[in-house]
């Protein structure tokens, strides 16, 4: 029940109408019985630093911060977590006495997400990255923070990837990152690999496409892990799949990237059953059914 004692807690985004994260959040607060409800809230482009500082002056427990505005909301934060401020992109905001604190949740949340499947970053020796936007930066950081020893980041733009591995050089002290032409993967050691997808090729609605197409390709995954949850079976996955290797989408990342932003707000510990029963109640929302 709503009332005066009740902490709100949000997204804001442009657009942010289809967001998925009310469900998760709200979940947890029942499963946890917080007096605390979350909303979507459309923010303008050029509203942010005044959507921040209204939620501060409401007493806003916390915000997530969804696309195009994970990077021009840093401008407007009292402090900025190091992973966050290395990234340059930040997902969840929590109320300090100084004013809100940015954190990035997202590149945390893909390794509870991958772990959950017994995917041990790690363990790899080498790995492949698809795309150098901004997705496959902060995948890249977090491949150098988990000690990958090479990875391998294939791109269309040869420039931009050098650029990631640059940046990712310069802020970690770690020369991991390999930038390749799209091509690139022909000249890798024939063995198999880890890929993370990580650009929006093959995402609802233009699901027909993926980055590569060469059934060579497919033939060096052993794991590939798409960053798009919808659909649920992408074209990337199909073709992991028909080449024999393991397949999964992008739903446990966003699932425990809103895990960790509510471990943040209220000062728990989400147990893994309790992730797992919001995890199910995500897939029924979105119709996804789970294919190994």
């Amino acid at each position: 029940m709503i009332d005066g004692y009740t902490r709100v807690c949000g997204v804001i985004g442009n657009p942010v109408e289809h967001t998925l994260s009310p469900v998760i959040q709200n979940t947890l607060a029942e499963q946890f019985s917080h007096n605390m409800v979350y909303v979507p809230f459309h923010v303008e482009n050029d509203e942010v630093h005044a959507a921040v500082e209204g939620a501060w002056a409401l007493n806003v427990l916390g915000l997530n911060v969804t696309v195009p505005h994970k990077s021009r909301v840093i401008n407007s934060l009292a402090a900025l977590d190091d992973l966050a401020a290395q990234i340059g992109a930040v997902n969840t905001l929590v109320r300090t006495e100084e004013g809100f604190k940015g954190y990035n949740t997202d590149m945390p949340g893909l390794y509870r997400a991958m772990s959950s499947e017994g995917i041990r970053l790690e363990e790899q020796e080498e790995a492949i990255v698809l795309g150098a936007g901004g997705v496959a930066r902060a995948v890249a950081f977090l491949c150098a923070s988990r000690d990958v020893g090479r990875v391998y980041m294939l791109n269309r733009s040869l420039e931009k990837a050098e650029k990631v591995a640059e940046e990712v050089r310069k802020k970690t002290g770690k020369d991991c990152i390999v930038p390749l032409p799209l091509d690139g993967w022909k000249e890798l050691p024939e063995k198999k690999y880890l890929v993370i997808q990580a650009t929006s090729v093959g995402m609802y609605p233009d699901t027909d496409h993926a980055l590569i197409e060469d059934a060579g390709f497919y033939d060096r995954i052993q794991t590939g892990y798409d960053l798009i949850y919808k659909p649920f079976n992408t074209r990337f996955m199909q073709l992991v799949r028909e080449a024999g290797g393991r397949a999964y989408h992008g739903l446990k990342m966003l699932l425990y990237q809103g895990i960790i932003a509510y471990e943040l707000w209220n000062d728990v510990v989400v147990p893994e059953e309790m992730a797992e029963a919001v995890y199910e109640i995500l897939k029924e929302k979105t119709g996804i059914r789970d294919e190994r």
